[in-house]
């Protein structure tokens, strides 16, 4: 069984100084308990936050990536980059990369693949919108950002790969999909991997969508959750710890 995984993503908050504090207190408080940790900071606080994680158990992440070795790309962050700085985990096709960037799945695809290439674990975002939802549409966008998003993923090869179920209308929101629907989802992705990626072990999937200590019991409980990708919650070490000290 895969132990659980959380991940925070601070999107575009802290500073270097306020990253390096908030990495600070999330050592301290860090359970002993069966849990997998990381942080994504922004860009400009990755080399900080790798200083501050050596000999710590904590993962660390990137938001973004390109997804070319190099090139005349200004203003991009190529895979190899991250890697030196000692980044494990890469978000690939964030809600808000897909929905205010633009990228569409093909996009996707290449940034997974060119993170597993690199030797990083790419966390693939997936999730529907509120009209796709309403209009029984969430397992047919599902399907195509699965299928096109992996197509160049090697299952074969040394990178771990992390699935994140984000209801896009759960984002930022305050909103927070049922149990029932989350496990639905999950089950939908587990079954699509299972069937066309043959790996030896299963990759996580985890639930990204306004999760909080408040309400992280219930999405706990649900079995095919194998842990959570939390944004707002993750900016302060309190309830950041709160979510992790569900495994603990």
């Amino acid at each position: 069984m895969n132990i659980p995984l959380v991940l925070g993503n601070w999107k575009m908050y802290k500073t270097c100084a306020e990253a390096i504090r908030l990495v600070q207190q999330i050592k301290s408080g860090l359970p002993s308990g069966w849990v997998e940790v990381g942080v994504i900071p922004p860009f400009t606080a990755i080399a900080a936050v790798s200083r501050e994680l050596a000999d710590s158990p904590i993962a660390l992440g990137a938001q973004d990536v390109y997804p070319a070795a190099e090139g005349a790309f200004t203003g991009e962050i190529a895979p190899p980059m991250l890697a030196e700085l000692g980044v494990h985990y890469v978000l690939c096709g964030h809600s808000e990369r897909r929905h205010i960037r633009g990228e569409d799945d093909m996009f996707v695809g290449r940034k997974v693949a060119a993170v597993a290439e690199a030797g990083m674990s790419p966390v693939l975002c997936v999730g529907e919108k509120l009209e796709e939802r309403d209009h029984d549409e969430a397992e047919a966008v599902l399907l195509r950002q699965l299928s096109v998003g992996l197509a160049g993923f090697k299952s074969d090869g040394s990178a771990g790969l992390v699935v994140a179920y984000e209801p896009v209308w759960a984002i930022g929101t305050g909103r927070v999909a049922t149990p029932d629907q989350v496990a639905a989802a999950h089950r939908f992705i587990r079954d699509w991997l299972s069937v066309n990626l043959k790996m030896t072990n299963p990759p996580r999937i985890l639930y990204g969508g306004s999760v909080k200590p408040e309400n992280v019991d219930s999405l706990y409980n649900i079995p095919e959750v194998n842990g959570f990708l939390v944004g707002g919650a993750s900016l302060k070490a309190d309830s950041f710890l709160g979510i992790i000290n569900i495994y603990g």
